[in-house]
């Protein structure tokens, strides 16, 4: 069957060589990831000067850490003396400089080329020219998002236009005051599929009432197909015997202070594209960070941040936080069955979007015009 003889209540998906080529998730790397503000590290977690994490961007590794004077830095994590990459670990604490363990040229906190073994006798070397590559940086919700153009879009233009689109203003994410949240937990998910297929299914709720039995009881909503994306400022009503986004219904925390009467007691959930999933209830934030590392491989670190006092307090969140994990396993099962299934002859021409999930068909035109292909 080609496009031109769909029926008219359904449209194309991308073929299936979208999601197994190496060629595309090159393209991928250097037009999309490489280039695009990307949601790294959470801000908390760089606490004191000398604190760093690495992450993967695109094809390179970035190194994030905190200065002294208390601001954001990010660099390319590579030594510019014979390219040994200077952090290993995925995070650490350093006390006043970075070091690469091959040769021992040392970095301080804002990157500048500070020792070498016998730098003296290289007077001609600008310490500044030859430190760590910057990389732009920008705090936001809590988060650290970094990009490695070398002109970045506007941030507004680019990721709070997003939150706009969505929710119709950026008040309605402030409200939830995410850079004052705590972390109650960090899962690492190891995913075997592309990350288009992650982004997909989380944009669409066609499955839900298929896969996620406890969600559509707590979004009854959601059983019904629509997805919350489908509508600026829409946000998915908890059932009418949910007393909390848990998952069994049971009452979950105390209220984020800010969230507006209009919010409580619903569910947003936003795509930031290209890597970052926000999910909105009254009580806690659910913030899914992604990380492709191969054309079937991609990593996503998910934090559940709750409000401080309930954190500090050892409140039970067991029954809050399971709920979103079991939609997170439910999801990343569903996205590993269909990768096997992207190489097949039956799916060369791609599939098809039922009308629930023709917003989809947006996000496949936008991967295709900042990869420059049709």
């Amino acid at each position: 069957m080609t496009t031109n003889s769909l029926p008219p209540s359904v449209i194309a998906t991308l073929p299936g060589h979208y999601y197994t080529d190496e060629t595309v998730f090159t393209l991928e790397q250097s037009r999309i990831f490489e280039r695009m503000w990307v949601c790294a590290v959470r801000a908390a977690d760089l606490d004191k000067p000398g604190a760093f994490r690495t992450v993967r961007i695109g094809r390179e590794s970035v190194l994030v850490t905190r200065s002294k004077d208390g601001s954001v830095r990010a660099f390319l994590n590579v030594c510019r003396h014979r390219g040994a990459r200077i952090c290993t670990e995925e995070s650490g604490q350093v006390r006043r400089a970075f070091q690469c363990p091959y040769h021992a040229w040392t970095y301080d906190l804002d990157g500048k080329l500070i020792a070498a073994p016998n730098l003296t006798k290289m007077p001609d070397i600008d310490r500044v020219e030859f430190g760590l590559v910057k990389v732009h940086v920008r705090e936001w919700l809590g988060y650290v998002w970094v990009c490695l153009a070398d002109e970045p879009e506007p941030f507004e233009d680019e990721v709070q236009a997003q939150v706009v689109s969505r929710l119709g203003d950026l008040g309605s994410i402030h409200n939830y005051g995410m850079e004052d949240l705590a972390l109650a937990k960090r899962v690492v998910y190891d995913v075997r599929a592309n990350w288009k297929l992650i982004i997909e299914n989380f944009m669409e709720c066609y499955h839900c009432a298929t896969i996620h039995p406890e969600l559509t009881e707590v979004l009854p909503e959601f059983a019904e197909g629509l997805a919350t994306q489908l509508y600026v400022g829409h946000g998915a009503e908890f059932g009418a015997d949910v007393q909390g986004f848990t998952v069994d219904g049971s009452p979950g925390a105390e209220r984020i202070p800010g969230v507006a009467e209009s919010q409580d007691r619903r569910y947003y959930g936003l795509t930031v594209k290209p890597l970052t999933f926000i999910n909105l209830v009254p009580d806690h934030v659910i913030l899914h960070r992604i990380f492709p590392v191969a054309i079937d491989q991609t990593v996503v670190e998910c934090d559940w941040l709750f409000r401080q006092d309930v954190v500090d307090g050892g409140r039970d969140l067991s029954a809050s936080i399971e709920l979103f994990h079991r939609v997170n396993v439910q999801d990343f099962d569903a996205c590993e069955r269909c990768q096997p299934a992207m190489g097949s002859r039956a799916y060369a021409r791609g599939g098809v979007l039922v009308p629930t999930e023709h917003h989809i068909g947006g996000f496949h035109e936008w991967v295709l015009e900042r990869l420059g292909t049709d």
